[in-house]
């Protein structure tokens, strides 16, 4: 996941009229992403313990993408984001992070 990409993502997110689908995507976002700050700090047991938080939370958030961007589409809005950021479960956790990152930029 490249920053052009993302940013691009995003920038059909913030568009989109399903603004509680968004809010919904924009919170397991940053669920997502303080799971995997969380596991890049702590050792190889607690990684353990941690994983199926993580994947439960990685799983909502790729769910939510899935969801907003259906609605999108029925509601006649673009989605090509949602083929933008592909398949790929590391990218699209990449991208949860990047949207931490513009929401905290944005929040100064």
């Amino acid at each position: 996941m490249t920053h052009e990409i993302a940013t691009e993502c995003w920038r059909q997110i913030e568009a989109t009229q399903q603004k509680d689908l968004k809010i919904a995507l924009v919170r397991l976002a940053i669920n997502y992403s303080a799971h995997r700050v969380q596991w890049k700090l702590v050792g190889v047991d607690a990684r353990i313990a941690l994983s199926p938080a993580r994947t439960a939370a990685h799983n909502a958030f790729i769910d939510a993408c899935n969801i907003l961007s259906r609605s999108m589409l029925k509601a006649g809005e673009g989605n090509d984001w949602r083929n933008q950021l592909g398949q790929d479960r590391k990218e699209i956790g990449d991208f949860a992070c990047f949207i931490v990152l513009f929401l905290g930029i944005a929040a100064r």
